[in-house]
């Protein structure tokens, strides 16, 4: 029932560094209206639609170095928006000669194609589409898996669901590379992992079509690894918004009888933000702590982290980028506090004083010794957040090699949490022991964000002392208290260093 595999001609095997330039020259793009003939010389494609995804199909396909055949119900009005290259006729016909043949149509018209059983027979059939979120739920049976029962003599794949129609029509430099395939057919998925690789892409074996419906739920996925962070930096953006709100605004209120309300929309976020952002950063560095201290407690690599802990590492990535999101929000915010009207009449009360008190000027060196300082420290900590934030992304990082990143993420990302603590300190001064801070005997914000960071730097520093740093080594180099592996470390105690850290 199974048919030879379609032979690629050596035009369509192109690495993927050839395929990131410009698909196909503009002369294959514009379409005269006619029906022309695909090359004869090329491997032969079938595709059976004619909406968005078929065309940009069609344009990668061509661009590749296939003949494409396109079947529509109506082929005189689709085919000038296909190329010019790509043949545009009825289904009977563009089923005919092509081995492998693309659906591109939604679920309710696979049935339509029942009168091409027949012709079908034996061919590879790929499945590209995708199910609705409403659609996902109610049927349980993968768009794949229906595919197949409908045309039992086929071999159905499952593959291009994951890839948009913009990728497939500016390629892979901007957009995923990836392609996830499954068949029950493991001659017809080397076919199609034959093709993808042809259009420049990486095809992902997923296995067989069971796998389908997993790879089909893919494309509803709404940043899955994104919602703990999110959540967590949402709850400490309402606990220190509300922190500050009572402390700022209410206290004076209720005390004084001052309406400072105005603070809401810039002084009291731009308070919030640093706050959220400092402990987020230690979030990040406090599971890696927590792990070694495990490792040293357990006396072995080779037991599982708490499952907490296991998630806690998983997601340290999105809370550091959220971090530096709300690091970055807060520099700007910064830059905007000069420019309320607020500031303004604060600048003219204060001058007013200054004349009445006959005071010719004021200048306080510790005031502006403090403030000098603790600006460049907060400059100085979002640049170093700024480099662990670029090469988080998938293009740098794939650019680095395992101890370049691991230097940045790890060495470089401690550095720029020891300089956000001393840009908090530096903000503190001798704020942290004036009786008038404690408002509602409430210590200040910033007094609170020194918590957990502190117990990162101390945690960090006890780990760095020879006793405990050499047996940390030991461990996650194989030693175990209890086990059967025991062996003492070389003299050279560099090589101990480049021991990868959790």
């Amino acid at each position: 029932m199974y048919k030879s595999a379609v032979r690629l001609s050596p035009q369509a095997t192109k690495t993927s560094g050839e395929m990131d330039k410009p698909l196909i020259s503009r002369r294959l793009v514009d379409s005269d209206g006619s029906l022309a003939e695909a090359p004869s010389e090329a491997p032969k494609v079938g595709i059976l639609g004619s909406g968005d995804f078929a065309r940009s199909l069609t344009t990668r396909l061509v661009g590749s170095g296939f003949g494409v055949v396109v079947g529509s119900r109506n082929p005189k009005r689709m085919a000038g928006l296909f190329p010019s290259a790509a043949q545009v006729t009825f289904q009977e016909e563009a089923v005919g000669s092509p081995e492998v043949i693309f659906v591109a149509m939604f679920r309710e018209h696979y049935s339509s194609l029942c009168s091409l059983s027949s012709q079908l027979a034996g061919k590879i059939l790929v499945d590209v589409s995708n199910p609705t979120e409403q659609e996902h739920l109610q049927h349980r049976e993968s768009n794949a898996e229906y595919l197949a029962s409908l045309f039992p003599t086929c071999s159905v794949v499952k593959a291009f669901n994951v890839i948009s129609a913009w990728t497939l029509q500016s390629g892979p430099r901007d957009g995923n590379r990836q392609v996830p395939i499954c068949s029950d057919q493991p001659e017809a998925k080397h076919t199609v992992s034959e093709m993808v690789h042809a259009m420049g892409f990486t095809p992902v074996d997923m296995g067989s079509l069971v796998s389908a419906r997993e790879v089909e739920a893919m494309p509803l996925r709404l940043l899955p690894g994104w919602k703990v962070p999110a959540l967590l930096t949402l709850g400490l953006l309402v606990f220190f918004y509300a922190y500050n709100f009572v402390r700022d605004v209410l206290h004076p209120y209720l005390q004084e009888g001052k309406n400072k309300f105005y603070k809401l929309p810039v002084s009291v976020v731009n308070t919030t933000l640093p706050c959220v952002a400092y402990v987020l950063l230690s979030l990040v560095y406090l599971p890696g702590v927590l792990a070694a201290a495990l490792q040293l407690r357990r006396g072995t690599k080779y037991r599982r982290f708490p499952d907490w802990l296991d998630h806690w590492l998983q997601h340290r990535k999105q809370i550091g980028l959220l971090s530096f999101f709300c690091a970055a929000l807060h520099a700007l915010y910064s830059f905007c506090l000069p420019l309320r009207r607020s500031h303004r009449y604060d600048l003219v009360n204060l001058a007013v004083k200054q004349v009445l008190a006959n005071k010719s000027h004021l200048w306080v060196e510790e005031e502006v010794w403090r403030m000098e300082i603790y600006v460049s420290l907060g400059v100085l900590a979002l640049g170093t957040l700024s480099l662990l934030a670029v090469t988080s992304l998938p293009s740098i990082a794939n650019s680095l090699n395992w101890r370049e990143f691991s230097f940045v993420q790890s060495t470089l990302g401690f550095v720029a949490l020891v300089l956000s603590t001393l840009h908090t300190l530096t903000y503190g001064w001798t704020r942290a022991f004036e009786e008038s801070r404690y408002k509602f005997y409430l210590p200040p914000t910033f007094t609170l964000t020194l918590l957990v960071p502190c117990v990162v730097i101390l945690a960090r520093g006890l780990f760095l002392l020879p006793c405990v740093s050499r047996r940390l080594s030991k461990i996650r180099r194989g030693w175990e208290k209890d086990g059967a592996i025991k062996f003492t470390l070389p003299m050279d105690h560099t090589l101990a260093q480049k021991t990868s850290h959790v």
